[in-house]
């Protein structure tokens, strides 16, 4: 049973040695040991603090980007819109110029071909009275004695025989 009951000298050495690591450890080592705890606990929980800062400002930083992510692709649709209506303002007014240049070409080609057509009938008359002059004088076998009263006659026939 010694084994089980310690002596009481073991009891008191024990008592003194550990007292005084007690008094050893408090005077010395647990001032700056609870100090340096304080320290990391403060440090952790301004860590932990600067993160919980950090998150939200990365939460609003998202948001913002995501604002100007939306403002851009609406500016973007808004240039494109622009562009587009620019695009059909310009087609329409080429298309229109195109037709206004046609149209005054077709009414020049006509005018032109109205000028030449008057100027083919004109000469054809003149033609056709030099011919049926020949005919006539061939026809009646002497040639008038006055070319006016030769060209009375002719302008006459003429009216009367209406040419298409």
């Amino acid at each position: 049973m010694q084994l089980v009951t310690p002596g009481i000298g073991l009891i008191f050495w024990m008592l003194v040695s550990f007292s005084l690591v007690m008094y050893v450890l408090a005077k010395y080592a647990w001032s700056p040991i609870m100090k340096g705890i304080h320290q990391r606990e403060d440090t952790i929980e301004k860590a932990l603090e600067a993160a919980n800062e950090a998150k939200k400002e990365m939460l609003l930083l998202k948001a913002g980007n995501e604002q100007l992510l939306r403002d851009a692709k609406d500016e973007r649709d808004a240039l494109m819109r622009d562009a587009r209506k620019m695009k059909e303002a310009i087609l329409e007014e080429a298309r229109a110029k195109g037709a206004e240049e046609s149209a005054r070409i077709v009414e020049n080609a006509r005018e032109t071909i109205q000028f030449e057509k008057m100027a083919a009938i004109n000469d054809l008359k003149n033609q056709i009275a030099s011919i049926s002059i020949e005919i006539a004088e061939k026809l009646i076998g002497k040639e008038l004695e006055n070319k006016q009263q030769q060209q009375q006659l002719t302008e006459k026939l003429l009216k009367e025989v209406k040419i298409n």
